[in-house]
């Protein structure tokens, strides 16, 4: 068996949650590698112990049974990609602030030995395929776990969006954009933005309006085999920025066209224990802030 460590090097401090783990697997007989989950330069990550070689993820993954990711939800997002491609099922250690996709805390590391003995079922996660189309030419693609988002930028106005489902008319965005997410997205910015909570084993894509300036425009719940297309109207003089899962911003000009389609690829996420969604999310969510304290500390009440 072959297992490949991911740390977030920013987030596991000196590896030290993945050398633990690389001691815990290879007493088990495991065979183990390091990859980063993005580039990184080595001057800005701190101390590392020079017998640890970090290798390629690509290189790596063809012969992997699985990838233990350490760190909060970006490092899965950022790791989901390449293991998605491979079909390599994904760990998520949390050593984050909420890691709603990680199935372990960094205190549980010895359920890791769970992946061995085959006690683990896995959970697969619909991703989106996101293309722009300019001029009829495909500049730009990308896969989204959580979601494709397309904004106005930094500056303090409003962007015209159509959104189209099978070439029909849904919805004119008139604000400050509008989000397509996975059901496992639904939890990120989709749900800061209003929109609803989906469970991340269903799929459909959820459209969230951005900050609407209408009261027509509602978040829908749309079918899975859906193709959604996001126009920038030709007559637009205003330019938008396409984000795929947080990552670098794709500048949009008028005319152009976001597809969004359910992606032939899913990802697989490993369960090493019967902890349900509804569980993780009420201990995850702030429902009520009691600011009662005089001393100005915040108290999260959870159901």
């Amino acid at each position: 068996m072959k297992i490949i460590l991911c740390p977030n090097p920013f987030r596991d401090k000196g590896l030290k949650a993945a050398r633990s783990t690389e001691r815990l697997l290879s007493a088990a007989g495991v065979h183990t590698e390091y990859c980063f989950p993005f580039p990184v330069e080595k001057s800005n990550i701190g101390e590392i112990d020079p017998a640890i070689k970090i290798k390629e993820m690509k290189t790596e993954l063809p012969d992997a049974d699985f990838l233990v990711c350490f760190g909060g939800d970006g490092t899965i997002l950022h790791a989901a990609k390449d293991a998605s491609s491979f079909g390599v099922p994904i760990v998520g250690v949390n050593m984050g602030s909420v890691g709603f996709m990680a199935e372990l805390e960094q205190g549980e590391l010895l359920q890791l030995t769970r992946l061995i003995s085959g006690e683990y079922s896995l959970e697969n996660r619909m991703l989106l395929d996101v293309r722009v189309i300019r001029e009829g030419r495909v500049i730009f693609r990308s896969t989204a776990l959580n979601d494709a988002v397309i904004t106005k930028g930094a500056v303090a106005r409003v962007i015209d969006l159509q959104v189209y489902g099978d070439k029909i008319l849904i919805s004119n965005v008139f604000g400050d954009g509008v989000i397509l997410a996975t059901p496992t997205g639904s939890t990120a910015y989709s749900l800061s933005a209003g929109g609803p909570i989906v469970e991340p084993t269903a799929e459909n894509i959820i459209m969230t309006p951005i900050s609407a300036h209408t009261l027509q425009a509602k978040a829908m719940v749309l079918d899975k085999n859906r193709l959604i297309d996001i126009v920038v109207p030709k007559q637009s003089r205003k330019t938008a920025y396409l984000s795929v899962d947080g990552g670098k911003a794709f500048k949009l000009f008028s005319g152009d066209t976001v597809e969004v389609s359910r992606s032939r690829r899913c990802l697989c996420l490993v369960k090493l224990s019967d902890k349900s969604f509804y569980e993780m999310i009420n201990h995850k969510l702030p429902l009520k802030m009691d600011s009662s304290d005089d001393r100005n500390k915040v108290k999260f009440v959870f159901f």
